[in-house]
């Protein structure tokens, strides 16, 4: 358990935190990644937005429905992966998270991968894509690339993708956004071209 810097933490989930005075005032709770424990591909999104704080999941809006159709044509459903966010708490009026709260969040995610362990990390979209990485990232040109950073204690392969968002916008971005999903899941050898050469496939980059 942790319980330092205004922060409590009971396993992967946050309990209580008060770091970020302007999400603490905005938000109506913390929302915490949802999915198994142990699932092999952990997706990551910005923050929480409207939806996500009214309900206390990520992923359950509009965005989310986009998600979870990504994931059916990967042959996936949402139980079998785990998805969170860089921030647990709803910016006011959804802008973007500050470097600053990003921060402030990143050891409730460093906690979460350490615990989950997943075979690859997905980040949705330019926000979490650019914290996670620590460089400029083009994603509409990168969605699909496989990097690496430094996350839960380890280096992990990171797949760019575009934020699910960005298909309600602009309906062309849909197939470069399942297509990530689908690569993704053939990565981390699940789904219906998951095989036990799937695992192997992350030595290849």
């Amino acid at each position: 358990m942790d319980d330092t810097d205004a922060a409590r933490r009971e396993g992967p989930d946050v309990v209580a935190c008060e770091r970020c005075p302007a999400l603490t005032d905005c938000r109506s709770r913390i929302v915490n990644g949802d999915g198994p424990g142990d699932a092999p591909l952990l997706f990551v999104g910005e923050a929480p937005g409207e939806t996500e704080d009214r309900e206390g999941s990520p992923f359950v809006g509009r965005s989310g429905d986009v998600l979870d159709d990504a994931l059916r044509d990967a042959g996936l459903a949402r139980a079998d992966v785990r998805v969170t966010n860089c921030v647990r708490c709803r910016p006011p009026d959804n802008r973007d998270p500050t470097a600053a709260e990003l921060t402030s969040c990143r050891d409730h995610l460093d906690a979460e991968a350490a615990a989950v362990d997943p075979d690859l990390v997905v980040t949705l979209g330019k926000v979490p894509s650019e914290h996670l990485l620590d460089r400029s990232v083009a994603v509409t040109s990168e969605a699909g690339s496989v990097d690496e950073a430094r996350l839960g204690g380890r280096a992990r392969r990171v797949l760019v993708s575009l934020h699910p968002a960005a298909t309600l916008y602009d309906a062309s971005q849909r197939e470069a956004f399942t297509a990530a999903v689908a690569e993704a899941a053939a990565l981390a050898g699940v789904g219906d071209d998951g095989d036990d050469g799937g695992q192997s496939r992350l030595g290849d980059y």
